[in-house]
């Protein structure tokens, strides 16, 4: 049955006095002259819309990133780096959260990922004197912003559960000012910090948790410049176990007596779907790196990565990997893998089964947003003849006949980062202790240069994070994730 369309709401006042009304202004007004609304101007510099009903919560952590200057490190669209809704596809599934939303462990959970510094409280956790203080102390500064997570009920408007930054506060009137995302229903408006505290002290039917808030600030660090966890969809569940259980279980159960037989035990036994897992957002490898109108900041951010790369191959563990995935016939070339791929397309245009192709000026587009795979292209050469060749590569598409005979989802650096992101504890269970503090040794920190450190940590970081919601922890746990 067809919905019959709905253009705003009107505000229900009292409680809430909408902002651009002369109330509203007057407040404003107040709150300016007593300096508690220097976050206002960050976050009205950079508010938006969410895009779906249920993207509150990813749309007030945009709002508020974008607001303190956190650079993402992977493009939105075209050139610009810059956090959007689906980018915050780490912690939950965008499909899960636009049919049902977000919780707020998961927002912040997602807070975290982006490596911005987070204090999450739940009502039970703190008190509303201790509430107020932290509203001031966002609202009088640019360098902290603060998300409610509250039920929208408790201000008589329709709905439930809903997120909003909070804009500004007014002491002599106890009010705060909550900027809300959903613009398309209400307008920003002011409400007494008492009953927005009576909004969060109430239990989300689907965690069976009081709500609360967040503040974020600068991050410790900044997110990585390679390599970023990918929940596309609910495969990372399996995956995060493998990972997290099963390949300690490996290493401990079976006779492993040399490194690469380690390499050997985790790489054979991984699930099918790792290659949506874990997501390359270099331009290392793409189209651009050819480009002469590159800006001298994306030049700068290409050399930084350059160097990253070439910190992961310096590795003694990717020297073991190399040779371990060279025995087994896996070429670790994009170029080769790219011009397979553009063979294989070209047979399949011109219907021809001969192998006779050879590509020439292959290049590869890895991490395109709206499809699973990667877009290579090439100039295929047969007989003599010339042909521009564009495809589609599926990320589930397995090797051919032209191809090596093992099949694995990813490049020897890519397994590097991700051996060092594991935990140390991972290989306590390996028997020969020889082996053992050599592998220890392999992936220990203090042997890796800083700029190879942060990227192992953001890693580290993000599947610690996605353990938390693996085993449902993550409404328990609100902290930063150890290491």
């Amino acid at each position: 049955m067809a919905t019959a369309g709905l253009y705003r709401r009107s505000l229900p006042s009292p409680p809430a006095i909408d902002f651009s009304s002369a109330e509203g202004k007057k407040i404003f007004s107040e709150a300016l002259q007593k300096g508690t609304t220097e976050g206002f101007f960050r976050l009205i510099s950079y508010f938006q819309t969410q895009s779906e009903p249920a993207y509150c919560g990813l749309a007030s952590l945009s709002v508020v990133l974008n607001a303190l200057s956190i650079d993402p490190g992977r493009k939105w669209k075209g050139p610009w780096r810059w956090f959007d809704e689906s980018m915050l596809d780490c912690c939950e599934p965008l499909e899960v959260v636009k049919a049902k939303g977000i919780s707020f462990g998961k927002v912040v959970c997602l807070a975290h990922c982006t490596g911005a510094k987070v204090e999450a409280f739940r009502t039970n956790q703190t008190t509303i004197a201790d509430f107020r203080n932290f509203v001031i102390k966002c609202s009088s500064s640019e360098n902290c912003h603060l998300i409610s997570s509250y039920d929208r009920g408790v201000f008589k408007q329709t709905g439930s559960g809903h997120f909003s930054p909070i804009g500004g506060y007014n002491a002599e009137r106890d009010m705060a000012l909550i900027l809300d995302v959903a613009r398309f229903k209400y307008p920003p408006h002011w409400v007494p910090l008492k009953l927005l505290w009576e909004a969060m002290d109430s239990i989300d039917q689907s965690t069976g948790k009081r709500r609360g808030f967040m503040l974020i600030s600068r991050p410790h660090r900044e997110p990585g410049l390679l390599y970023t966890l990918c929940c596309k969809d609910e495969s990372w569940i399996n995956i995060a176990k493998y990972l997290k259980e099963d390949v300690p279980r490996l290493v401990s159960s079976q006779h492993v007596d040399s490194v690469e037989k380690i390499i050997s035990v985790v790489f054979k036994s991984l699930p099918s779907n790792f290659n949506t897992f874990i997501r390359w957002v270099a331009e290392i490898r793409i189209t651009e790196d050819a480009k002469e109108n590159l800006s001298a900041e994306e030049k700068s951010r290409l050399n930084l990565k350059q160097v990253v790369l070439k910190e992961v191959h310096e590795t003694e563990l990717f020297k073991h990997i190399s040779k371990f995935l060279s025995s087994v016939g896996y070429e670790d070339s994009m170029t080769f893998a790219a011009a397979k791929a553009c063979c294989q397309g070209a047979e399949i245009l011109s219907g021809c089964s001969s192998i006779e192709f050879c590509c020439r000026e292959v290049k590869c587009v890895n991490g395109a947003v709206e499809v699973e795979g990667t877009v290579v292209t090439g100039v295929v050469v047969r007989d003599g003849s010339e042909q521009n060749v564009d495809l589609l590569v599926p990320s589930t598409q397995t090797d051919c006949e032209y191809g090596p005979e093992a099949t694995y989802p990813a490049g020897n650096d890519l397994f590097t980062v991700l051996l060092l992101a594991l935990p140390p504890q991972t290989w306590s269970g390996i028997k020969d202790q020889a082996l053992m503090n050599e592998m220890k040794q392999l992936i220990s920190m203090a042997f890796l240069p800083t700029m190879l450190q942060e990227e192992v940590l953001h890693l580290r970081r993000q599947l610690q994070l996605l353990k938390r919601c693996q085993e449902n922890k993550e409404e328990e746990d609100l902290a930063a994730p150890a290491y």
